[in-house]
């Protein structure tokens, strides 16, 4: 006797994946926007199922680099120097207030250590990325990422839903609603959404700081491989790896470009229209990466961790964004 599955369009991959290519392709319409495409990747993938789960992990973390790439031919080089260059004893005391708060929470919640520091990384650095590059310095196995991933774009999901509403209603501008949303929320891919639903100064604003803030992933790494202990097994004797994201000095030689040859602004402005286009379908594929299993992978103690450590970034960088 055969099992009826738990939904019809389960049975046939088929359907499941003519229905995601459809909503795919109209994410790159005008029509779509990017709370949009990412809530439909969402209710896709709680629903129906991600047919190409494999196949969109991958492709997010492309596209996104892409896309982030190509926005930088719409940004002035010295826009981005003042973005990167203001702000830094800021930043260095919200990298390091955030880390250590991230790690008495961890312990005062008898969190996991490791999960709790990668999660404690993704809040204060850049979210997935930081994650991505710290796991391998702290020795995380398969479980560890997943879990501290997961904690992490669950927060950005909303981050990305709730913050122009609530910058709106603030009456930030758009100077300050960029720094504040690269602050605040952990991923580039959610900044860059949330800023772009904001508008085009806050764009270019976020995207700047939010890439200047992910270089601070190198030298946390290293003060990581030096002080950091894994409870779980002895430390290797061999240097661990450092993931440098090269995408962000592909970024900067955008920018360049863009100031040093402003003659081709025409093809420039192509470029960056594409990019933003290629945006909102990349939140689709990471709306899609949503999954049940996911869901329940988190547990309550790391998603209460992770939302502590979201609060007060959250609330202390606005106070510093309004006061300046």
């Amino acid at each position: 006797m055969q099992t009826k599955p738990d939904h019809p369009f389960r049975s046939n991959d088929f359907l499941r994946t003519s229905v995601f290519a459809i909503a795919f392709i109209g994410c790159l319409t005008p029509f779509a926007s990017p709370p949009l495409a990412l809530a439909a990747g969402m209710v896709l993938s709680l629903t129906l199922g991600n047919p190409v789960a494999a196949f969109t992990s991958k492709a997010t973390k492309i596209l996104l680099q892409i896309c982030v790439v190509g926005l930088g031919f719409g940004m002035n080089i010295g826009t981005v120097i003042q973005a990167g260059s203001s702000g830094v004893l800021f930043t260095i005391a919200s990298v390091a207030g955030t880390l250590g708060l991230g790690v008495l929470i961890g312990k005062w919640m008898k969190i996991e250590r490791t999960i709790a520091y990668l999660i404690s990384c993704g809040t204060a650095i850049c979210g997935g990325s930081a994650i991505a590059a710290i796991g391998p310095v702290v020795k995380a196995d398969t479980e560890q990422m997943s879990v501290s991933l997961a904690t992490i774009f669950m927060l950005n999901s909303v981050a990305l839903l709730i913050f122009p509403p609530i910058g709106h209603w603030l009456h930030l501008t758009e100077t300050q609603f960029g720094l504040w949303a690269a602050i605040a929320i952990h991923d580039t891919s959610s900044v860059v959404g949330a800023a772009a639903r904001y508008g085009n100064e806050a764009l270019q604003i976020a995207t700047t700081v939010k890439l200047t803030r992910a270089l601070w992933i190198v030298p946390v790494a290293v003060i990581t491989s030096f002080f950091f202990k894994n409870a779980s097994s002895e430390q290797s004797s061999a240097p661990s790896k450092i993931s440098v994201p090269y995408f962000i000095l592909l970024f900067v030689l955008a920018s360049l470009v863009r100031t040093w040859f402003p003659v081709f602004d025409t093809i420039y402005a192509s470029i960056v229209n594409l990019s933003k286009t290629g945006l909102v379908a990349t939140l689709f594929l990471i709306g899609a990466g949503l999954s049940k299993q996911t869901l329940k992978s988190v547990g309550v103690k790391p998603l209460v961790q992770g939302v502590v450590l979201w609060i007060v970034i959250s609330l202390a960088s606005l106070w510093v964004v309004l006061a300046s």
